[in-house]
């Protein structure tokens, strides 16, 4: 519509929430077919008995199932670097530096962090049951959840000297220090394992990520907080879904609005453009008579002062001043006269006699 322009603020912002709405709610469909999933999943104990359920299932497999055990090494098991009365079947080390950054934005000093070192050391292991059935865990690494244990923190600060902290400004960089952490599976944990359960040829249990595309879970809580931090996300998801997706509807009725009220003006300027033209269609029967000194005494002093073409052909009121042409009156961007700034509250034609 002439008048009426989508401003580029309000396109993105409109892009941006539509956008942001439909990750959240495809993270959202995601979780709630995890928390679907792990629903529907059968819980078995591992004992005698599971190798019996998978002797008689189809493929000897089941596809998606929970089961709970202690965990074992198949070989020795790992020691920890820190702690050497602790030994686990999973290690992992992570050195990370913490530092100030400076931002030119801002002008303020930020916290930064960046990982320098990072190493994962793992032995097979199983999730032995009450009577020594064991289940063997592939691919622990693909798994969600939180299955380790942080048995090792230090904190390293950094020593600047007058040299180092000159270079630190005009770098824009200050070392704070270094953190060690160190995280481990440990022998003996209790672990909840959430995938497909197979026996092998062998004789052996495994579980292994799902080959039907489900999330793998490895967690040191039960099931029941399994789940329930999966329905905390579904639920989070859902929440920024929906706030974005109102955040998109508001922008659609600011933008809804202000195209209303451009129609509005356009209404009201063709309501008095009829008005104009009625008006002139009755000048045989009032005429509205104006001497030289309100148009001039001749055809330079009576042009338009805006466009400079057209002859002046309205009288603007209720000021009285007559100074433009109508197409000119009806293109001022504010309905004030150009003369003496005073609001318009009515036009109509003059006839020169």
């Amino acid at each position: 519509m002439e008048g009426f322009e989508l401003n580029l603020s309000d396109a993105m912002c409109l892009g941006a929430s539509l956008a942001l709405s439909g990750i959240c709610y495809y993270m959202y469909r995601k979780s709630r077919t995890t928390v679907e999933d792990i629903d529907k999943a059968p819980h078995f104990t591992i004992d005698r008995k599971l190798k019996d359920i998978l002797t008689v299932t189809q493929g000897a497999s089941l596809q998606y199932a929970v089961v709970e055990g202690v965990v074992k090494p198949e070989g020795e098991p790992l020691k920890s670097d820190f702690h050497k009365e602790i030994s686990g079947v999973l290690q992992k080390f992570l050195l990370r530096e913490h530092r100030l950054v400076w931002n030119d934005y801002s002008r303020r000093w930020t916290d930064d962090e960046r990982v320098l070192h990072e190493k994962v050391n793992m032995t097979p292991f199983f999730l032995v049951g009450s009577d020594k059935t064991a289940v063997k865990v592939l691919s622990p690494l693909q798994a969600s959840g939180r299955y380790t244990e942080v048995i090792y923190e230090k904190f390293h600060q950094h020593n600047s000297g007058l040299a180092d902290l000159v270079g630190q400004y005009i770098s824009g960089q200050k070392p704070k220090g270094h953190l060690e952490i160190e995280e481990m599976l440990k022998v003996g944990t209790t672990l909840t394992g959430v995938g497909e359960l197979i026996l092998d040829i062998d004789g052996t249990l495994n579980l292994r990520p799902p080959s039907n595309g489900s999330k793998y879970f490895l967690t040191l809580g039960d099931f029941d907080t399994l789940r329930g931090e999966k329905e905390s996300e579904v639920f989070c998801w859902k929440t920024l879904a929906v706030t974005f997706a109102l955040a998109g509807a508001a922008v659609l009725v600011w933008v809804g609005l202000r195209y209303y009220r451009c129609l509005q003006v356009r209404w009201e300027q063709e309501k008095e453009r009829r008005e104009f033209e009625r008006l002139q269609t009755e000048a045989p029967r009032q005429l509205v008579t104006v001497g030289p000194e309100a148009v001039g005494d001749n055809h330079t002093d009576n042009i338009c002062v805006i466009c400079l073409t057209q002859p002046r052909n309205c009288i603007l009121l209720d000021c009285g001043h007559v100074c433009c042409c109508y197409t000119c009156y009806q293109a001022l961007p504010q309905r004030k006269c150009p003369i003496c700034r005073q609001r318009i509250n009515r036009v109509v034609p003059i006839y020169h006699t």
